[in-house]
């Protein structure tokens, strides 16, 4: 045998296998799937948000109550651990104020690296008119603080987790929806630890779109890349240089979208995962929900689906949290036909 030309063509396979899964990506292996309650608590469940912490346990927070923006709707959360989730508390009662109670929306749950577990969430009669507020637990969800309001213009989170930059600086994605001419706006709030005070950053924006719930995408150390919803029928880019303090290139990409609430992950190899409804808008606005997918992107730009989590000719499958453990599994939790809050584990490979 000769031995020189067997190695040649034993290299040249490996490299054009190699080439092959560069180019494909990754695949979802070993996927599971289950509710949080097999019997909901409320009637409705809706916009779920989800956080690693300690002993390999999740912990798991979204809205409930008769319907959205019912003046039952308070925060549930549940916790999950040995492949299981616990029975579902209501962490967050809706807010008397002035003679009226108002719903809460949209919680987001983030551990910090000084260990804080925050939970920022809404109050307010509907998204144009809610205020911020936040809780905080320091023995990984066991107790929490009172419920702390954020100061005047400030809202934190709107929908999807935070980034910590640098030890206690913490960049949270929020949005507006304007009451005079519901005009959609994404800026970029900064909260620190240590001074328990918050900035704000516009987006600069020349094309002026219409764009809200940002998620984001870490590429290094000084850029940061945000993908926000859009009314647009597209996910809208913006970049920062300067690790979150300026933003500018926002453009759209081209990810289709149909008016639905996304989020993303940074994986531990700085590639990325986006979970998104990838349809176009319809006449009503759940149109375009009966989707649901995971794509995979190398430079933030470029995505290809990797799988489906649900492709069905009707419902609502919507407002996803996805993060990455420790254990580099992948869980992702997302609006069962706002009825349920279903949860997807799997493994890239």
């Amino acid at each position: 045998m000769n031995l020189k030309k067997y190695y040649s063509a034993f290299l040249l396979i490996s490299i054009l296998v190699s080439c092959t899964s560069t180019k494909n990506g990754p695949k979802a292996i070993n996927i599971t799937q289950n509710y949080i309650a097999e019997k909901p608590v409320t009637a409705a469940s809706h916009a779920s948000t989800l956080v690693e912490l300690e002993n390999n346990t999740l912990l798991a927070a979204w809205f409930g109550g008769k319907y959205e923006g019912a003046k039952d709707v308070g925060i549930y959360i549940s916790s999950y651990k040995e492949q299981k989730w616990s029975v579902p508390k209501e962490l967050i009662k809706p807010l008397i104020k002035d003679g009226d109670t108002l719903p809460c929306w949209n919680p987001v749950l983030f551990k910090s690296k000084s260990q804080n577990l925050y939970l920022f969430y809404k109050v307010g009669k509907n998204p144009r008119e809610w205020f911020g507020a936040m809780i905080v637990s320091k023995d990984e969800g066991k107790t929490w603080s009172n419920s702390k309001y954020l100061p005047k213009g400030i809202l934190g989170p709107i929908r999807n987790k935070p980034i910590e930059t640098t030890p206690g600086v913490i960049l949270c994605g929020s949005s507006t929806e304007s009451v005079d001419d519901n005009k959609w706006r994404v800026f970029i709030e900064t909260y620190t630890e240590g001074t328990d005070s918050w900035t704000i950053a516009d987006i600069n924006d020349k094309k002026n779109f219409d764009i809200i719930q940002p998620t984001f995408l870490v590429h290094s150390d000084k850029e940061i890349q945000i993908l926000s919803r859009s009314r647009h029928n597209k996910l809208i880019s913006s970049w920062s240089e300067d690790n979150g303090k300026t933003w500018q290139k926002t453009d759209s990409i081209n990810v289709v979208n149909s008016n639905s609430g996304v989020d993303a992950v940074t994986l531990s190899d700085k590639s990325f995962l986006l979970v998104n409804n990838p349809l176009k808008m319809g006449k009503d606005w759940f149109n375009g929900r009966n989707v649901l997918d995971v794509e995979y992107s190398k430079d933030g730009v470029n995505w290809k689906k990797l799988f489906d989590l649900e492709n069905q000719k009707e419902g609502e499958f919507s407002y996803p949290a996805i993060i990455q453990t420790s254990d580099k599994k992948v869980h992702i939790l997302y609006t069962y036909n706002r009825k349920f809050i279903k949860h997807t584990a799997f493994d890239l490979k």
